[in-house]
């Protein structure tokens, strides 16, 4: 996995991104804010006011060490956390004693989940073209579904940075 925390700017810091909804009625596109951070076994990392955003949904987001991707999966992740989303970058953010707020958007869903896409994501947050390639062959119609809601969640993660600059 990658180490965050060398290379960062001084200062406070804003986890800003993509991220995946847990529970239902957080479509893909769903600007969020948290206003806590917490780990798997929901032992809060990081509280503090939600980030203001216009349309943002103030939730409370698990930093996983994983990719959560499978129904059935999330909704027992929801469950042990509390949490309504859940990323990757967030907790380790919050280790650095500097996080000054969230602000993610859901990408994927218990109904659009990223499925074999999921394998195309490395650890350092990069894009396995190779992978990506094998989703599309393997899953074709699943992939292209993902990928879709990919391009909605980078649409609007450009408009929240609008508003927040």
């Amino acid at each position: 996995m990658a180490r965050i925390g060398s290379g960062l700017p001084d200062g406070a810091l804003v986890s800003f991104g993509l991220c995946g909804a847990l529970v239902d009625g957080l479509p893909p596109g769903t600007i969020v804010t948290a206003r806590r951070v917490v780990h798997e076994a929901g032992e809060v990392l990081w509280e503090g006011s939600p980030r203001t955003v216009a349309g943002a949904r103030a939730v409370v987001l698990c930093a996983a060490g994983r990719i959560v991707d499978a129904a059935g999966e999330r909704r027992a992740l929801a469950e042990r956390s509390g949490a309504e989303v859940v990323d990757l970058e967030s907790g380790r953010l919050a280790a650095t004693g500097r996080l000054a707020g969230v602000v993610r958007v859901v990408s994927d869903t218990p109904a659009v989940p990223l499925g074999p896409l999921a394998g195309a994501v490395t650890s350092a947050g990069e894009t396995d073209i190779l992978a990506a390639a094998r989703a599309f062959v393997v899953a074709p119609r699943a992939s292209l579904r993902a990928a879709r809601a990919g391009r909605r969640a980078l649409a609007a993660l450009e408009r929240a940075a609008a508003d927040l600059a």
